[in-house]
């Protein structure tokens, strides 16, 4: 799935809850854990939720499926002091 193909979502455009929501999602369907700590759902889905919130990852659909993605975000992002 090319990420020309998907439509960018703002996250401002969704309630807190459907956010989280899309979030939970996404890290529950993100497979086993491979590291040294591992992390609780509340602490994965914080993650995730600041990585979308710093510019880091965007939420994309994708019409023909009709699902959502979190990916890596293709803007320039910036840099924390």
């Amino acid at each position: 799935m090319s990420c020309e193909n998907l439509l960018l979502i703002p996250h401002e455009a969704l309630s807190d809850e459907a956010l989280r929501g899309v979030v939970e999602a996404f890290v529950l369907r993100e497979g086993t854990d491979y590291g040294e700590e591992v992390f609780s759902l509340d602490q994965k889905v914080n993650q995730v939720m600041a990585q979308i919130k710093r510019g880091e990852a965007e939420l994309r659909f994708e019409p023909e499926s009709a699902t959502v993605a979190i990916v890596g975000s293709e803007r320039p992002h910036r840099q924390r002091d």
